[in-house]
């Protein structure tokens, strides 16, 4: 009796791509999307923080968590518009990384007593616009986004280090490790052979990225 042939694997169609961008969008923005690492933990217990110390933790690890919201958003949008294969696995598995720093900066808030900002779905649905721009310009386009975006939040980063209270240990834990992250997908996008960026555009982002960390600051 001769063996039935395999049938080949179904490729995704769009709009199973767009369910499962849809989905990861839901999940984003519920604050239910799962972290595959754990939390970093500091090696040095936390000091006891007064309000104004803890306000200030809270309200940077709120901006802290917007530009995971933004990044889930930007990144969701590139690999949906991609039609290299590889790239958006790439794309894909960047994302996964930063719903951990996502996952990781929530569950801080909570320890501080705070809350994320309010506007999130407004900071998720400008990133998304912006990746769903720049991967319809292009793949090396696309990827000089990620190069710009990840260098603005690693200084931003490094700024938080610096202005985190001295013993709010366990929020420096998740920022060094995010700052390392971070750095490390921009310099995997410019490996993949992202463009630089013009001058204008880049401002326009440090523009943006202004506005949001002001605003997300305090709601």
């Amino acid at each position: 009796m001769q063996s039935q042939s395999r049938r080949p694997a179904r490729s995704p169609s769009r709009a199973d791509a767009w369910l499962s961008t849809l989905d990861q969008s839901l999940k984003t923005l519920a604050g239910v999307a799962p972290m595959a690492r754990p939390t970093p933990v500091a090696a040095t217990p936390d000091a006891a923080m007064d309000d104004a110390q803890r306000k200030l933790s809270a309200a940077l690890m709120r901006v802290n968590h917007v530009g995971e919201i933004c990044a889930q958003g930007l990144y969701r949008a590139q690999a949906l518009n991609t039609r290299d294969d590889a790239l958006r696995e790439h794309l894909e598995h960047a994302a996964q990384e930063e719903i951990d720093h996502l996952a990781w900066t929530a569950q801080r808030l909570r320890d501080l007593n705070d809350r994320p900002s309010l506007l999130n779905p407004l900071w998720y649905g400008g990133a998304f616009a912006i990746g769903t721009l720049a991967g319809l310009v292009g793949d090396k386009v696309s990827l000089g986004f990620v190069v710009e975006t990840e260098r603005q939040v690693e200084a931003h980063l490094a700024s938080h280090l610096e202005r985190l209270p001295v013993g709010d240990h366990s929020s420096r834990a998740i920022v060094a490790q995010m700052k390392d992250e971070e750095a490390r997908h921009a310099d995997e996008a410019r490996a993949l052979g992202a463009v630089d960026l013009p001058a204008p555009v880049k401002g326009l982002m440090r523009l943006a990225a202004k506005v949001m960390t002001r605003t997300a600051h305090h709601l």
